[in-house]
Formats: C-alpha cells, sequence, structure tokens
C-alpha cells in the first residue's frame, strides 16, 4: 500500500497520552511515511530524539505548523492532538477521504459538549488554509475548531469513532472553553436587517488584538464592517492589524495616540450600519455574537439607544486562558444605576443615528479625555434614550496586568467631573 499519509501530533501534555498516540499509529502503519510530533519548549516533560518520528519545538504552534506543513510531500496529513489516539476499531481502510472531499472530520465528546475536529487532510488544502497563529486564538483549544470552521463544508465529511481520547478533563474551566468551542460549528446565517459595524480602538495590544479581529470574522453570521483605529500605538501592533485590511470589510487606520474616545470618534463617521458594537482591543467574540445580537436588536423598540448583555470573563495566564465566570448584566433606567454597576456596561451596541445625534463619545477634561469614555457616553446617552438589557453571554473580557482598566485613574475623581 502507498505510503500517502504524515502523521502530526501536538499539544500533547502527558507523555503517557502522547507514547499512546504514537503506539495507535501501527493501526495505519502500512499507509504512514512519517510522524511529526510539535513539542511546546516550555511543556514538563521532554521528548527523546526517535529514530521513527521527528520532533519540532514551538513557542508558536500555528506558525511553526504552518511552516512545516509547506515542506510535507505526502497526499495527506492526520492529525492528533491533547490525548487523541487512533481508536482500536479504525483501520487504514477506514479512515479514507472520499474522492470529492478535502477533510475527514470524527468528533469529541465530554458530558454535554460534542467538539467536531479534523483528523485527515488533503496536504494540498492544508497549504492552501493555514492554521491560526497563537496570538489570533482566544485559547490554545481553539486551533483546529476554528480553522474546521473555514473550511468549505460541502468539502468536509464526518465520521465516528476513528478517534479515542486518553483521559478528559472535565473542569470548569475545560468545559467553558469547549462549550464556546462548539459554537464553531453553527450553520452560517444571513440576517439582513439591521446592517451591524463593530469598532475597534487599539493602543499597545501587539499580545492580543489579533484575537479580537479574528474573533470577528470567525462569525456565524458577518459584521457589514470591521473598523479598526490605531492609536499611535508604539509596539507592533498597527503592523499587524494591517495585515488584515481587506478595504472593504475590514478597514484599518491611525493616528497620533490621544485615547479611546478620539479614536472611536474618527472612525463613526465609516460607519454605514444600523448598529455599532465596540469591542476592546484585548477582549473577543463568541462566534455566533452577531447572530444572536442582530436577533436581540431586530425586536427592540426606536427608542433604544444600548442593547447590552452580559460579560463572559478570564484571567491571563502566562500563556493560556483562565475561566472566572459570567457576570450578569441588570437593567439600568437611569444615572445612579448606571454609576453602581459592578462591572463594565457591555457588550455595548450603540444604535447608530442615536450616537451620532449626541456627538459621538465626549472628550472630557478629565485626564484629557483618554479614560471612562464608555461611562460618559453611556451618561450622555441616559439623558434622552433607552438602555436594553437582555440575557445573553457572547463578549469574552480578558483580565490582565497590562489592561487600562488596572491603570486607570481615581473613579471618585472623575465622577466630579461627570455631568
Amino acid at each position: 500500500m502507498l505510503k500517502d499519509i504524515t502523521a502530526i501530533l501536538f499539544q500533547y501534555s502527558d507523555q503517557a497520552a502522547l507514547h499512546k498516540a504514537l503506539s495507535s499509529l501501527n493501526k495505519v502503519s502500512s499507509r504512514l511515511k512519517s510522524v511529526i510530533v510539535f513539542q511546546d519548549k516550555n511543556m514538563p516533560f521532554k521528548l527523546q530524539e526517535s529514530g521513527w518520528f521527528e520532533i519540532v519545538w514551538y513557542t508558536d504552534l500555528g506558525d511553526r505548523l504552518n511552516k512545516k506543513i509547506k515542506t510535507i510531500d505526502t497526499p495527506y496529513v492526520l492529525l492528533l492532538h491533547g490525548t487523541d489516539y487512533i481508536s482500536p476499531s479504525a483501520t487504514a481502510e477506514t479512515i479514507q477521504l472520499p474522492q470529492q472531499k478535502e477533510v475527514l472530520g470524527t468528533f469529541y465528546h465530554n458530558r454535554a459538549t460534542t467538539i467536531h475536529q479534523p483528523l485527515l487532510v488533503r496536504t494540498p488544502y492544508l497549504k492552501e488554509h493555514p492554521v491560526l497563529s497563537a496570538s489570533q486564538l482566544p485559547f490554545k483549544e481553539a486551533l483546529l475548531p476554528s480553522w474546521l470552521a473555514k473550511a468549505d463544508p460541502s468539502l468536509t465529511t464526518f465520521s465516528e469513532g476513528l478517534v479515542k481520547q486518553a483521559k478528559k478533563n472535565s473542569s470548569r474551566n475545560t468545559i467553558e472553553k469547549q462549550t464556546f468551542l462548539q459554537k464553531y460549528q453553527l450553520e452560517e446565517t444571513n440576517i439582513q436587517d439591521p446592517s451591524f459595524t463593530i469598532m475597534i480602538a487599539n493602543y499597545n495590544m501587539e499580545a492580543y488584538v489579533e484575537t479580537a479581529v479574528a474573533s470577528c470574522l470567525l462569525q456565524t453570521e458577518q459584521p457589514d464592517e470591521l473598523l479598526i483605529m490605531d492609536d499611535g500605538s508604539t509596539d507592533k501592533s498597527f503592523e499587524l492589524l494591517q495585515q488584515w485590511r481587506d478595504g472593504q470589510q475590514v478597514k484599518v487606520f491611525n493616528k497620533q495616540n490621544g485615547g479611546k474616545a478620539r479614536a472611536l470618534n474618527e472612525l463613526l463617521p465609516l460607519v454605514h450600519s444600523d448598529f455599532i458594537l465596540e469591542l476592546d482591543a484585548d477582549d473577543w467574540l463568541d462566534p455566533d455574537a452577531i447572530s444572536v445580537i442582530k436577533t436581540y436588536l431586530a425586536e427592540s423598540p426606536e427608542d433604544v439607544s444600548v442593547l447590552y448583555g452580559n460579560l463572559r470573563k478570564w484571567k491571563q495566564l502566562s500563556e493560556d486562558v483562565l475561566f472566572k465566570g459570567v457576570a450578569k448584566g441588570n437593567a439600568i433606567k437611569g444615572k445612579g444605576d448606571l454609576l453602581a454597576y459592578r462591572f463594565p456596561l457591555g457588550p455595548r451596541i450603540y444604535r447608530t443615528s442615536s450616537l451620532r445625534r449626541e456627538g459621538g463619545f465626549p472628550v472630557i477634561t478629565f485626564e484629557n479625555g483618554m479614560f471612562y469614555e464608555d461611562v460618559s457616553v453611556l451618561n450622555r446617552l441616559l439623558k434622552k434614550h433607552r438602555f436594553l438589557y437582555e440575557d445573553f453571554t457572547v463578549y469574552n473580557v480578558r483580565e490582565h496586568k497590562e489592561s487600562i482598566t488596572n491603570n486607570a485613574p481615581n473613579w471618585n475623581d472623575f465622577l466630579k467631573t461627570l455631568e
């Protein structure tokens, strides 16, 4: 039989699980030309060099994986990760792709979650459709599900029982991540009305802003526009952002540093949609965020200027995020409710006409308008318009030490200046 498969194994943090995966490749040994194991340089165990598999060290798995795949000359790539191993019931004959298909997918089950993931992919297709880099993913487990979300469904087929897991993690953190990953599998929608724009103001969020941008495009319902303003960053974030611009859906601009209010105000005249979602550069959206929000917007009364819901909160660790919980919102009927809110109100979806009518985001005298632009604009809108809270959770907040929230000036001093 033709040696037509290169097996790639990655994200194994347990040495026993990795050895089980390597042993399971005997099921397809008649077709296996080579085996490549990608190992994180920071992994707690170190592999021993072997004559039958190649070790590739990495710091950014996505980038390293894409580069290595370009050198592969077999027709197929087989992908195993985490604690995956080839099922004892699988054979070299059952792991096959029909002639008209490019991707053979399989399923990962854990409690109430089922995640689709690619197992066997035609190499040319994988070369033409690279995976996302680590800096573009909300967490490492999203690498394959996010890739599969962009694969042509007409070129994908699925088969149950080809892969098993050596062990399953049912921690709160893992289940929350897997619940998020399931959303990549939702069918695409095309809700015409209302139209919808996402605005991002970025300042020195090189490590996180691409995750925000990627999350806007990995949507089941695409935004009409994604407008990004770099507010005079001194890191490499503007350089990274320029790679996303397409001149149509995604537009990227830059200006001298002047704070988020000024940055968003420069984008506001460019908006052509009925509503605007403001996304912080260090946060990200669920894959169904726009479709969920549009469903609520379609039913909201005309006097509602701001729609908001709940926030899912994550703590940034050195190389991962940890789920902290969902901060549930509540109704705001006046200034007292707004100023007593326990956390930043969000996600903030503005009616474009209301925001323009009130002059956009106020540039206040306090700290030269560099802070609390969200409270300032909400306080202004609330004087003439109604806010609507709905119980939905599609916005993810990243808590990290570089966050402007952690370095904001005294809240009580700001309140003294608020009209």
